[in-house]
């Protein structure tokens, strides 16, 4: 009941995310298979199940770098790949901890030999769907833009071998400093392949996905541009306020030990820090995932080098960045001689973007 009550959660801005890339379950369902396992679904005959991260001293979680952790990456495994007219789609499985392979989808243009790429990081809970549809492949790819889907730690096929009392924001430490090596790890990888521009990379990232986008570019400069989506952060009133956490386990979350220990993956502390990245925050107003005090504190934090749109609704979002708008704009960041201002449009979407505009022409 608990796991259902955690998933309802942040799911209207969610749902409407999922709706303007094109997708539904019935897509899913035509194009893929009404479910189709992942990699990690997989048992390979013999093998043994191996419980989830020993870790030990072999990963720093509060740390950003992978400098203090000793992930070493086994042979990627590939499971299957997909031509389509427009896009190919591999499905890889990658694993550089024990008890935690990662399905990584990797979707190329068709007759772009070294198209720049973009990882797409949905928040907790997401799982690997979109990934598998051929609207969404489509849609991502168009105008020659490779695609890298994955989903974080303790999220989807990688929530596996833990007592159910253990989840994202219990573990937030792990879920996040885990994620964050893995964006490094993921981008060692796709380095070694020599059919990606590795000279234009950008990270898209939803909720908790924002989060570990802004720590992942803090971390590696390779990432040159993020398009953040409500980014969650300010640990104390975010822990203290968000819709996300369940009442009876909230207390837990605000004592100083728990507070302690992930600090230091504050985005707070490492959005203002981000000098090279082309940096877009949208916010939207009304997501209860994401209290009002923690948006501010975010959106003060990004002030002088992001780009802001503010969003008043759900509804005004979604009108705003249908289709393949959404999209568009970190797309643009990675063009040759592409620019950073914004365009008026998209700041008239709300009441703090009129006044966003004003302001700009009174000076």
């Amino acid at each position: 009941m608990q796991c259902w009550w955690r998933r309802s959660q942040h799911r209207e801005l969610c749902a409407v995310l999922s709706f303007l890339l094109f997708i539904c379950p019935m897509c899913w369902s035509q194009e893929s298979g009404l479910n189709p396992p992942g990699l990690s679904q997989f048992v390979l005959p013999g093998s043994v199940s191996v419980a989830a991260r020993p870790v030990g001293n072999l990963e720093d979680w509060s740390s950003l770098s992978l400098a203090n952790s000793q992930l070493i990456p086994e042979q990627p495994l590939l499971g299957e790949t997909d031509d389509n007219p427009q896009f190919t789609r591999e499905l890889l499985q990658v694993k550089w901890r024990q008890g935690d392979p990662i399905d990584l989808y990797v979707i190329r243009p068709k007759g772009v030999a070294k198209p720049p790429a973009i990882l797409y990081l949905y928040s907790y809970p997401s799982e690997t769907e979109i990934f598998r549809s051929d609207t969404y492949c489509a849609s991502v790819t168009k105008h020659g833009f490779a695609a890298i889907g994955f989903v974080s730690a303790l999220t989807g096929h990688r929530y596996t071998n833990r007592p159910m009392k253990q989840w994202f924001v219990s573990e937030l430490q792990e879920a996040l400093g885990s994620s964050v090596h893995d964006v490094q790890m993921i981008l060692n990888y796709l380095s070694t392949r020599g059919d990606l521009d590795m000279s234009k990379l950008g990270m898209f990232g939803v909720g908790s996905g924002g989060t570990i986008a802004i720590l992942a570019a803090a971390a590696d400069p390779r990432i040159k541009t993020i398009d953040l989506i409500d980014p969650w952060g300010d640990w104390p009133d975010w822990l203290a306020k968000s819709s996300l956490i369940p009442e009876p386990e909230r207390s837990n979350y605000l004592k100083p030990g728990f507070l302690k220990k992930v600090a230091p993956l504050d985005p707070l502390e490492w959005l203002p820090r981000l000098k090279s990245q082309r940096i877009r925050l949208q916010q939207v107003l009304d997501d209860s995932a994401t209290p009002s005090v923690v948006q501010e504190r975010i959106k003060a934090a990004a002030l002088g080098g992001a780009r802001i749109v503010a969003f008043d609704t759900t509804q005004q979002f979604s009108s705003a960045v249908s289709g393949e708008k959404i999209v568009q704009w970190i797309k643009d960041q990675l063009q040759p001689g592409s620019s950073l201002q914004p365009a008026a449009s998209e700041l008239l979407n709300s009441q703090a973007g009129k006044e966003k505009v004003k302001s700009s022409h009174d000076d």
